[in-house]
């Protein structure tokens, strides 16, 4: 297998990386896309059918996690965006019924961003249903952490996980949430408060000459086996797919938009460099020989951000567009007949090994949210 070249000066270069041969299938994916049951052609119906497969083997296996748990939270993201592309209205109806069980509220930790990413789901059912008790939970929990100072140093240690955002999964658990509730609610303070500690955490977490985040602060010093810096997969795609969820629902004409925009350029240039031939991602983005299995959850969600930005104009078309036809058909060949995804990475902080009998619930959000943009890329009905 052979290493990376490395993204240089230029986004010109991205096209070229991908289409390249930086390295071999390994022969266990190779034998899984010799059986894929699915096609992972970019067309409405093709992809409509992994999505559905996908989403109805998760609701009838349902996780073992606390139902309001960030795990599950991921999950009822993608779902509520699949909701935006498919007719059937049991989808709706189950995070309705999720939302009722969990009597509205977040979970146990108040200042824990984990615990209140199922917020952003609740607030998406609002836009629809504009029931007040969905909320009512939300707002006292943002209306007291819009109160906190944020002032203490995000060092990994006594727990400060539970007070500011001081891991880069946060960026898709806390502030996408707030930003949703401003859309449901209008109200400016928790936009406020999600620009306000997006910006903390990039200023200790992003690497600017990588442009890629280190997981927690205890990421700085370790490197991989081939010497480079350990940047985890999912890890990036949740921040990612955490941006572009905060643009979806930041006014146009916010402040710092502009300074979203080039961050998300600048991850995504990096990101699509280091995507292997086969169109997946593996766990470690600088040292993909290290742990050479696919991993989905961070393909998904790589490819649902990128997906977004061609969508919108953001990224260029020509560039980006190939990697997210790649990284789709990918996705696909990792469903299985009976709608299990795998090779997802199971929980935790660092580069991890996967199988085709790996799944976990946030790796079938990653699908859902991935399905969902490339059916719009693909001229589906949005929406």
């Amino acid at each position: 297998m052979k290493r990376f070249a490395w993204f240089g000066v230029g986004i010109a270069a991205v096209t070229a990386l991908v289409s390249s041969p930086a390295f071999a299938q390994t022969s266990a994916t190779k034998a899984a896309s010799q059986a894929a049951p699915f096609s992972g052609d970019i067309e409405p119906r093709a992809i409509l059918r992994v999505m559905t497969a996908a989403a109805d083997w998760q609701l009838a296996h349902p996780s073992s996690h606390d139902p309001w748990d960030w795990t599950q939270a991921a999950f009822y993201t993608g779902v509520m965006a699949f909701t935006r592309v498919t007719d059937d209205g049991k989808y709706v109806a189950a995070m309705r019924t999720m939302g009722e069980k969990n009597l509205w509220r977040p979970g146990l930790r108040p200042g824990h961003a984990d615990d209140y990413a199922v917020i952003a789901t609740y607030a998406k059912l609002y836009q629809v249903d504009r029931d007040p008790k969905m909320l009512k939970p939300a707002i006292a929990l943002f209306n007291f952490l819009a109160s906190r100072k944020y002032d203490e140093p995000l060092a990994w240690g006594n727990a400060i996980e539970t007070r500011e955002l001081a891991w880069c999964d946060a960026l898709f658990m806390g502030p996408p949430a707030l930003a949703a509730m401003t859309a449901a609610t209008n109200d400016k303070r928790y936009i406020d408060l999600a620009n306000r500690l997006w910006w903390k955490t990039t200023e200790y977490l992003y690497d600017k000459e990588e442009h890629l985040y280190f997981r927690d602060s205890r990421y700085f010093e370790p490197r991989e086996p081939n010497g480079k810096k350990v940047f985890w997969s999912r890890g990036n795609g949740w921040v990612i797919a955490g941006l572009v969820r905060v643009l979806e629902d930041m006014p146009e004409d916010y402040p710092d938009r502009p300074k979203y925009l080039t961050l998300y350029r600048e991850m995504a240039a990096k990101v699509a460099a280091v995507q292997g031939i086969d169109g997946y991602w593996r766990a470690s983005l600088l040292d993909p020989v290290s742990l050479p299995n696919p991993e989905t959850s961070g393909t998904g969600f790589f490819v649902y951000a990128f997906a977004w930005g061609v969508n919108r104009g953001v990224l260029d078309r020509a560039t980006f567009e190939p990697v997210v036809r790649g990284g789709w058909a990918a996705m696909a060949r990792a469903v299985r007949a009976d709608g299990m995804l795998g090779w997802v990475q199971r929980i935790g902080d660092k580069p991890g090994a996967t199988s085709a009998d790996t799944t976990e619930v946030y790796g079938v959000g990653a699908l859902l949210l991935a399905g969902t943009e490339v059916h719009r890329l693909a001229g589906g009905t949005k929406k």
